[in-house]
């Protein structure tokens, strides 16, 4: 029988190791998980809060304001004579000189979106994220504003802002409002695309367009490949004047 003494004791560095080990595993496979799903798991915590809250979000701090609705003296309602024509310009547009044109920063809210038809009355954001899309509809910061004489991108949730779409229809008309006039759009086609689909947009054409778009099925609660897509052209509204 061996003696107490006798006995080898396991090296202290060996005893630690046994315990540093398991935790640096431990962590390092949390990271990777946290890394993995986190794009899954924000998505659904943000569209947690849009259907289990009955208060909006209060974004304030996020979303700075800088839509007054501007004077309606400002807004020329004509309508071009060819409505076949996507790319024609409406007459007798006025214009504002770009220097009184505050370009909007990411996140500020910067007019209103309606679709009477739709029965869409929501505010409009400069920049699609999440709070943007929580609280209204975004404009995509890498396309243009209203007048600039260029393609403007919207996106909206299909289970809130957006979920009318199910009703639009070529030939109704979309207003957006900002604090520096009030423009006219009319649709002119809607289409169901994959979202990896780069033809659903041009921002070289040289033309103002309107392009919004939401998930597809417009009920659907998961993400979804698809996009719905609703296309118009211009009818009026002031011309930002790029070169004043």
């Amino acid at each position: 029988m061996m003696r107490k003494s006798e006995i080898k004791q396991r090296p202290e560095g060996s005893r630690i190791g046994f315990v540093i080990f398991p935790v640096i595993f431990s962590l390092l496979a949390l990271s990777i998980s946290t890394a993995i799903l986190y794009p899954y798991v924000s998505e659904f915590a943000e569209m947690s809060k849009t259907y289990f809250t009955d208060s909006d979000s209060d974004i304030s701090a996020d979303c700075y304001n800088i839509f007054v609705p501007a004077e309606e003296s400002s807004v020329v309602d004509d309508e071009p004579e060819d409505k076949n024509i996507p790319d024609v310009k409406p007459r007798e547009q006025k214009s504002i000189p770009l220097s009184s044109v505050t370009y909007p920063y990411y996140g500020q809210r910067m007019g209103e979106l309606i679709i009477d038809d739709c029965q869409i009355y929501t505010s409009l954001y400069f920049g699609d994220g999440n709070y943007q899309l929580n609280n209204g509809v975004g404009m995509y910061s890498g396309g243009y504003i209203p007048g600039y004489g260029r393609t403007v991108m919207i996106a909206g949730h299909n289970n809130t802002a957006f979920n009318s779409f199910k009703y639009a229809q070529k030939g109704q008309k979309v207003t957006i409002r900002t604090y520096y006039g009030t423009y006219t759009y009319k649709i002119t086609d809607i289409q169901v695309k994959l979202s990896t689909d780069s033809s659903a947009y041009d921002f070289s054409l040289n033309y103002e367009n309107l392009i919004m778009y939401t998930c597809y099925p417009f009920d659907e609660l998961n993400l979804t490949p698809y996009r719905c897509f609703v296309y118009a052209k211009l009818i009026s509204g002031p011309i930002i004047d790029k070169n004043n």
